[in-house]
């Protein structure tokens, strides 16, 4: 009879240990068991001569946070934190930043396209403290700084 435990005992737990690895293999994009959307990690570079950006972002279904970095060459790093949603393919989100010593926000629009995010411009104005577009159907993408998706570190 021990025997029988021991060995229902055993096939549990083998049981139990490939549910967990086949879980942590699942596609990232793939929700749980109470429909709450998985958390995903991706991270983007831009490189131009000796102008530098990085971009991470962390995405639980429409909503992504992450980090921001702008490192132009000769002139001051803004570096921040990045809040936003995906509104279809586009990422309308609030650049949260220190430049010069000074605590900034604006607005920042990207869009995907495959493994690049394109960062896209227009004509903005300073509302509540805050920079955004002034039309976020006329953000222009035709000359964007565009950000390649890397391994995230």
């Amino acid at each position: 009879m021990k025997f029988i435990y021991l060995l229902l005992l055993s096939v549990c737990f083998f049981a139990c240990q490939q549910r967990t690895k086949i879980t942590g293999e699942k596609d990232k994009r793939d929700t749980t068991a109470g429909n709450i959307p998985i958390e995903e990690q991706t991270c983007y570079t831009y490189i131009k001569g000796r102008d530098t950006a990085q971009l991470t972002l962390i995405t639980t279904g429409v909503v992504s946070t992450g980090e921001l970095n702008y490192k132009w060459f000769e002139k001051d790093r803004n570096m921040g934190s990045i809040e936003g949603e995906m509104r279809g393919d586009t990422l309308v989100a609030n650049y949260t930043f220190n430049s010069e010593g000074k605590k900034s926000v604006r607005q920042v629009v990207f869009l995907k396209k495959g493994d690049q995010f394109l960062e896209g411009f227009g004509e903005v104005e300073e509302k509540d403290g805050k920079t955004q577009f002034k039309d976020l159907k006329r953000v222009d993408f035709s000359n964007p700084i565009v950000f390649e998706r890397v391994a995230c570190k």
